[in-house]
């Protein structure tokens, strides 16, 4: 008899609720994979079907494994079940769809040996066909036109329909006249990429009628984890294994949905009473992992969302603090306060590993990173790169290098060539040679190249070394964060980021503001550049306990004692390019990821903004306004101190 005493009366009836389609809403922290794990386990317990014959479906490899073990464990502590996991249907949506395509790769063209290609590998393919088109790779990267690429085959959209849903004369239209011979580019190599497996399988399904019965007649059960994050071709892909008996479960929180910007959907989740006849839904609503404040906050600022479904969001936690809002004049004496608090708890005893602090924006961890750095405490950034070990702050500082020692071969490597001046591998190995002969630093070897030639990469090479020398007249006159600006202004670098349409250049640029804005403290560049050398040196230090920086959207699923929302402000969170791209939908969505980060604290929520803060390109801070989401915040659950 499989025991279900451990789960309380929502959990119990999810994982009873086994005929139909059900739709589990599981709040934060209200244990949904315990429910997912029970119901496996329960209907095989049940000898409903055998458990290969359940499909399982999430998001990353992690969840999969752990809701596996998981699941196998429960049946064994039975008694009267031995299983080892093997021939088991648990998985991400990729691997489940390549495990279904990959026995009928005749029927799209492939060997049953097909490669499938990486992001790296398809930015590879995109930069050769752009060449093959003479097509400006600069106009139209092949991070962008992938990223088009991509999204099309997330809605099953194929070359044809791309064409049709695009404008004119945008880097989207050159992705869509791209798209086919991309395709035909990766049947050549014998290959697919990741965006290919759905798509495929999808196909494989509407064309060939006996495979998707197949498929519908072997799964009894689909269950579904995290599907407020499921796009359209995971959505079609479940509807069609799904439509013959019917039996799905899908598990999820709409107040969670903050991946729309990579394909997720809300709607699918929103929807489901109106896609699956017969359905049931169960809210779970105890929270397991936080006190009563810290859920009344939560609960009271996501109920000003209209695109959710209402739910009891409750715990039986004490009430614990209130959720602590602090204003602050400036970045720096947000960091310092945060610091202070955060020392004061280590010294009573709470271990830096239980500590985090959740921005908006990547360049937001700046300030936090040198406190911490100067305060000793020990930190990981999670989701992304510290701060000077991000690509375009170790270009920036190379620039700066350069301009300050004209031998610094190492600079000079790096970015001779960004943004592009027709200076390839092979100029670089002609430079390494002449330097190596004539026992000379490589920068001064490409100046001579450049000097004895009139190619046009070399002209290109001179003017670069005159802005060099232009840059350097300009040290002992201008403060180092207007010389920084004034470099990555006219070398192009900027220029480069913000013709760019890629979300990540986007994020970039309010890094080089960050970066700028450090150099403010500075009255030497040469103090700068051996600050910066010593903080790189410091961060290679290992420390088991330390502090988590993260974005909110790569916290989600984490838990802390406690945690700080530093920035919560407007045009911060909710982020200026939601406010302006998505008007109303784009606020809710900010909304969650509020909701999202004060659900990750089990004791202790500080939410901390700035009176005044600098805006990109400029050295004079401006004055700020206090986040709308404030006002959601229910006042008998805050304290403003």
């Amino acid at each position: 008899m499989f025991d279900l005493s451990a789960l309380n009366k929502e959990q119990r009836e999810a994982v009873q609720a086994t005929e139909g389609a059900v739709l589990v809403l599981a709040g934060a922290g209200t244990g949904k994979t315990r429910v997912l794990t029970s119901r496996i386990a329960y209907i095989v317990a049940k000898h409903l079907c055998q458990i290969n014959e359940i499909l399982a479906v999430t998001f990353t490899n992690k969840a999969a494994n752990e809701m596996k073990e998981r699941a196998i464990n429960l049946l064994n502590q039975t008694g009267t079940f031995t299983y080892s996991g093997e021939n088991l249907w648990i998985g991400t949506f990729h691997s489940l769809a390549l495990r279904i395509i990959r026995p009928y790769h005749s029927i799209f063209k492939r060997s049953s040996n097909f490669t499938i290609v990486d992001a790296s590998d398809q930015l590879r393919l995109l930069k050769k066909l752009t060449a093959e088109n003479k097509i400006d790779d600069k106009k139209n990267t092949p991070k962008q036109i992938a990223y088009y690429i991509n999204r099309w085959k997330d809605r099953c959209y194929n070359p044809e329909e791309a064409k049709k849903s695009s404008q004119r004369f945008t880097v989207e239209a050159m992705a869509a006249n791209l798209y086919q011979p991309y395709q035909d580019m990766l049947e050549s190599l014998d290959a697919i990429d990741f965006g290919d497996i759905l798509k495929i399988s999808i196909e494989l399904f509407k064309q060939n009628p006996e495979i998707l019965q197949r498929y519908q007649d072997k799964f009894k059960y689909i269950m579904v984890d995290e599907y407020q994050d499921t796009n359209t071709a995971q959505y079609i892909w479940l509807r069609l294994l799904s439509m013959g008996h019917g039996n799905i479960c899908c598990v999820g929180d709409d107040d969670q949905s903050i991946y729309s910007w990579r394909g997720a959907d809300i709607e699918n989740i929103l929807k489901f009473d109106q896609d699956f006849k017969n359905n049931t839904i169960i809210r779970l609503g105890q929270n397991y992992r936080s006190t009563k404040n810290i859920i009344k906050a939560a609960s009271g600022l996501i109920e000003n969302n209209t695109m959710r479904m209402k739910k009891n969001f409750w715990t039986e936690e004490e009430a614990g603090l209130p959720v602590i809002v602090k204003a602050l004049m400036n970045p720096i004496e947000e960091a310092r306060f945060i610091a202070s608090l955060i020392e004061n708890k280590h010294r009573n005893g709470l271990a830096f590993s239980n500590i985090a602090i959740l921005v908006r924006a990547t360049y937001q961890t700046r300030v936090f990173e040198e406190r911490f750095l100067a305060e000793g405490i020990p930190y990981i950034v999670v989701g992304g790169l510290k701060f000077y070990e991000r690509k375009e702050v170790k270009d920036a500082i190379a620039y700066l290098k350069l301009t300050i020692n004209p031998d610094d071969g190492i600079a000079f490597e790096r970015i001779v060539n960004l943004p592009k001046r027709g200076i390839g591998t092979t100029s670089i190995n002609k430079f390494y040679t002449l330097a190596r002969e004539n026992s000379i630093s490589l920068p001064k070897a490409a100046l001579e190249v450049a000097k004895n030639s009139k190619s046009a990469s070399n002209t290109k090479l001179l003017n670069f070394f005159n802005q060099l020398d232009n840059w350097r007249q300009d040290i002992e006159i201008l403060s180092p964060a207007d010389l920084m600006q004034k470099i990555l202004n006219e070398s192009g670098y900027i220029g480069m980021l913000k013709e760019s349409k890629n979300i990540e250049d986007e994020a970039r640029l309010e890094t080089l503001d960050e970066l700028i804005k450090s150099l403010e403290e500075f009255d030497d560049t040469q103090e700068f550049l051996d600050y910066v050398s010593l903080v790189m040196d410091k961060t290679n230090t290992n420390n088991s306990d330390t502090l988590t920086i993260s974005t909110i959207h790569a916290a989600k699923g984490l838990e802390f004692h406690t945690i700080f929302i530093p920035g919560f402000e407007e045009n911060i969170l909710p982020h200026q390019k939601s406010i302006l791209e998505k008007g109303d939908v784009g606020i809710e969505e900010e909304r969650r990821l509020c909701y999202v980060a004060i659900t990750r604290a089990k004791r202790e929520a500080y939410i901390t903004f700035c009176n005044r803060r600098g805006a990109f390109g400029s050295s004079n801070p401006t004055y700020t306004s206090p986040s709308r989401f404030l006002k959601d915040l229910p006042r008998n659950c805050i304290r403003i101190v």
